[in-house]
């Protein structure tokens, strides 16, 4: 893939997602599809930005978050381990001092193919279409190759016209034991811990099997805290 000063594309959203892409496309397999969903959270709260003098705002795309927040204004995100049964597991607050103005989530369980096995990786990043990107390849990182437990095919044989082509995508995990949870997602936390060094998230929480890693080292998200009940949290995160 081009870098993205040698971006050819037009569009303002086709634009912005090559652009989220490219820090990773060095070393990692990854197309801008994997930052759609950021990229037009980014450009519908950009025009309502434009229309209107807001203090504190928010698009949430199926997951993927653009955030606006103007002076001491903050918001609080609810982390959920898998869409398909509800329960909040941790509330996470972003306030307005911090870097961080996306939030997005991959996994097996969202609307995308994934080539791990995370039931759900939230990422929070500089943008939303930098953290859908980023949390496309934290969560392609918590994986176990080659384990008889987890069910795989070609990406094209569910989806023709897929972006993956014949690489294969998970399409379903077994029970996994505990040392093998905790490999998978000890390989999800040594990517994040590489991307947050490299400057391309400022945090991270991931899912597997009812246990949570959590990559937190920037004040943005340190605010991770237990959750009494759903109703505590402003917009719930799922994959």
């Amino acid at each position: 893939m081009n870098s993205a000063t040698q971006c050819l594309l037009k569009g303002a959203v086709a634009r912005r997602m090559h652009e989220a892409v490219a820090p990773f496309a060095a070393d990692h397999f990854i197309t801008p599809m994997a930052a759609v969903a950021g990229s037009v959270a980014e450009e519908i709260l950009g025009a309502m930005l434009r229309e209107a003098s807001l203090e504190r705002a928010y698009v949430n795309n199926g997951g993927d978050i653009a955030l606006h927040l103007a002076d001491k204004e903050q918001f609080t995100v609810g982390l959920m381990d898998r869409p398909d049964q509800f329960g909040l597991m941790r509330t996470m607050v972003i306030d307005a001092g911090d870097p961080s103005r996306g939030v997005a989530t991959s996994g097996r369980h969202g609307r995308s193919f994934s080539l791990g096995i995370a039931d759900a990786a939230t990422v929070l990043a500089r943008t939303a279409a930098q953290a859908d990107a980023a949390a496309t390849i934290i969560a392609n990182a918590v994986d176990l190759p080659g384990h008889p437990a987890i069910i795989r095919c070609p990406a094209e044989e569910l989806q023709p016209d897929s972006d993956l082509g014949a690489r294969l995508v998970t399409r379903d995990v077994g029970p996994l034991k505990e040392f093998e949870i905790v490999a998978a997602l000890e390989a999800g936390s040594a990517k994040s811990r590489a991307l947050f060094a490299a400057g391309l998230i400022d945090g991270a929480a991931l899912h597997l099997q009812g246990r949570m890693r959590v990559i937190a080292l920037k004040s943005s998200a340190t605010n991770v805290r237990n959750a009494a009940s759903p109703q505590q949290s402003e917009s719930a995160v799922h994959a």
